[in-house]
């Protein structure tokens, strides 16, 4: 791993411990883009404001030779923390559980560096992104001119991985994470009374086959060589022991890596929902909303962060993809690129990502930076 003065890793940490304390959801990061800003601008890098409202891009170079720009997220959860570190959460009800404070200070660490190093050649974006969590902060940035205003040959981002120990590096060509898609069902019949079921629609027995069937839809509508996962996640129906209520609504999501696969899950989606309404003199409304595409990286790309990570001290391998989702998909839709996956695992009890009890591991902050200055180095190199 490339050497990094530890007074320069400290500062970073407590960078990263700041954030923690002091979360901001998505497109609310005002603080968090303030601090930012202020700390590309006393480097000496052009700092760019104002795309989706609270994302900052800060600049090193003058346009010339390769140009990249590197992407960390910046937003929090809406979840009440219960990891009672020193630096908590101040704000009641948000948290940094996903490791974006963290992959902010590695970002910052990493630009504070190029800019004290300087670069043979060839310019970075160091992109700082708002609301990565279900709000599309990515897409907001690309519709409102970030590769006009910040052109990029190709793009690059991590994110910590809690399932590989760290030192490890996963950043395969292809699929990376999957399409994701959120539904709620609203299934509306008959009530009555409980003892008298022939005077009330089934609702509650039309939701309950509604959650069976589409639990199995990947199972007997798609191919089984492609991937395609669809959960309920949430039924409300009733309010006591002797009603058969009028109304139930189902919620869930769907996630699948090939475009056609997503088009197939829809429409038979759509068609058992509607066909076991039916069965039991219900109605069912239907909320369908395909949230972000596949990430899907670009092998040349792809090679190129593993080269890095390489050079890096870091294990670097393709890895297998997963069916969680990541905005960075609408960036890598745009232009060519490759999200990685950075080793995060502790020793003992090891909170997952979106966790109350979720740390980001600060272990990973002069890892993940001398990563982004290796790739700077390699496409400088060209």
């Amino acid at each position: 791993m490339t050497m990094i003065e530890s007074s320069l890793v400290e500062e970073a940490v407590a960078w990263r411990h700041d954030l923690h304390a002091n979360p901001e959801l998505g497109f609310q990061e005002e603080r968090t883009s303030a601090l930012i800003a202020g700390l590309l601008d006393s480097w000496g890098l052009r700092v760019t404001r104002g795309l989706a409202g609270t994302g900052v891009v800060g600049t090193l170079g003058d346009g010339s030779g390769p140009v990249i720009g590197i992407r960390a997220d910046i937003d929090a959860l809406p979840i009440v923390e219960e990891t009672g570190l020193v630096y908590a959460s101040r704000i009641a009800g948000r948290m940094h559980a996903c490791g974006h404070d963290g992959h902010t200070s590695i970002l910052l660490l990493a630009a504070r560096l190029a800019a004290r190093h300087g670069s043979k050649r060839g310019t970075t974006h160091f992109i700082f992104q708002p609301a990565e969590e279900n709000d599309g902060g990515a897409r907001v940035m690309v519709q409102q001119g970030l590769f006009e205003r910040a052109p990029c040959d190709a793009v690059y981002a991590l994110h910590n991985w809690p399932d590989l120990a760290v030192g490890e590096l996963h950043a395969g060509p292809g699929p990376m994470m999957a399409a994701f898609a959120r539904f709620d069902v609203t299934v509306r019949g008959i009530g009555g009374h409980a003892a008298m079921p022939q005077k009330a629609s089934g609702v509650i027995s039309a939701s309950a086959a509604i959650a069976g069937i589409l639990h199995e839809l990947p199972a007997r509508r798609i191919d089984p060589l492609d991937p395609a996962v669809l959960t309920v996640t949430r039924i409300e129906a009733g309010s006591t022991w002797n009603v058969s209520p009028e109304t139930a609504l189902i919620s869930g999501t769907a996630r699948w890596f090939a475009p056609q696969v997503g088009v197939i899950l829809q429409g038979e989606f759509h068609r058992a929902v509607a066909a076991i309404a039916a069965a039991h003199h219900c109605e069912a409304a239907i909320d369908f909303q395909v949230c972000y595409p596949a990430t899907i990286n670009t092998a040349p790309e792809a090679a190129l962060v593993r080269a890095a990570a390489t050079l890096a001290g870091l294990a670097a391998t393709d890895g297998r993809p997963s069916m969680a989702s990541e905005d960075f998909a609408f960036m890598l839709q745009r232009r060519p690129g490759a999200y990685a996956w950075l080793g995060a695992r502790r020793e003992g009890k090891n909170p997952g990502l979106h966790s109350p009890h979720f740390d980001f591991n600060d272990a990973l902050i002069p890892t993940g930076a001398s990563l982004w200055l290796k790739l700077i180095e390699l496409t400088a190199d060209g």
